[in-house]
């Protein structure tokens, strides 16, 4: 049960629903996450996970229903405040996204360039994270040198370099050896000790495990499971 007054969510989905013509992709999804949890949202190929994270930072809108970021309604956010709402997101894609005739450091600087950051904040900024990141030696290089592992790893640098209080990962570690998947799986640990968000749609019951949070599990569409 959701408690409309609540304060302490950053995340809020009442009665949602998403179709795409006559298939339901979402039904009837109602779903509270709270400020500094890890959230795992799990389920077979076809559940409704990539969808619901693209619910949540407007890369879809809903069919029915409301979603609450931060205490602001998505359907009702005039256009011209959307880029402060996605300010508050880092996202994480299975296939990285990342720029391929772009450098480590161009990809990952783009974040700070739209947000008009100063150019001197933006090159101390983007060489910290990729420190912390273990890319550092790496950012003059271009994605298509590097491994699946190290290209994730960008992408977290990418994710987390403007100072989000959400970050949103869509299969994180599907595609990714067990060794680069425990050093991404550190690094959003890393950013939850720290006081963010974490909402991870993942498959993989072994990265469920570690991650020790809270499992919300859907199947076709609908929550079979919360907690």
């Amino acid at each position: 049960m959701i408690n409309a007054n609540d304060k302490s969510s950053i995340i809020r989905l009442f009665h949602v629903h998403k179709r795409y013509g006559s298939k339901q992709a979402l039904i009837d999804i109602t779903l509270d996450v709270r400020k500094n949890e890890f959230l795992c949202i799990s389920g077979p190929s076809g559940a409704g996970k990539t969808t619901l994270l693209k619910l949540l930072y407007l890369g879809e809108t809903v069919s029915e229903g409301q979603v609450l970021i931060n205490g602001m309604n998505l359907s009702r956010i005039p256009r011209n405040r959307i880029p402060f709402l996605m300010r508050k997101f880092g996202i994480i894609f299975q296939d990285y996204k990342l720029i391929p005739k772009k450098t480590v450091f161009e990809n990952v600087a783009l974040v700070l360039e739209a947000a008009d950051k100063k150019r001197r904040l933006i090159q101390k900024k983007v060489k910290s994270v990729l420190r912390t990141v273990g890319m550092e030696d790496r950012l003059d290089s271009f994605p298509p040198s590097l491994s699946g592992g190290e290209q994730q790893r960008v992408a977290v640098a990418r994710a987390i370099v403007g100072d989000p209080m959400i970050i949103l990962a869509d299969e994180p570690t599907g595609s990714l050896d067990s060794e680069s998947a425990d050093i991404i799986l550190d690094l959003l640990k890393r950013f939850h000790t720290r006081g963010g968000t974490v909402v991870i749609a993942t498959h993989d019951n072994k990265l469920i495990h570690q991650t020790g949070g809270r499992v919300v599990q859907l199947k076709q569409g609908s929550v079979i499971r919360d907690g």
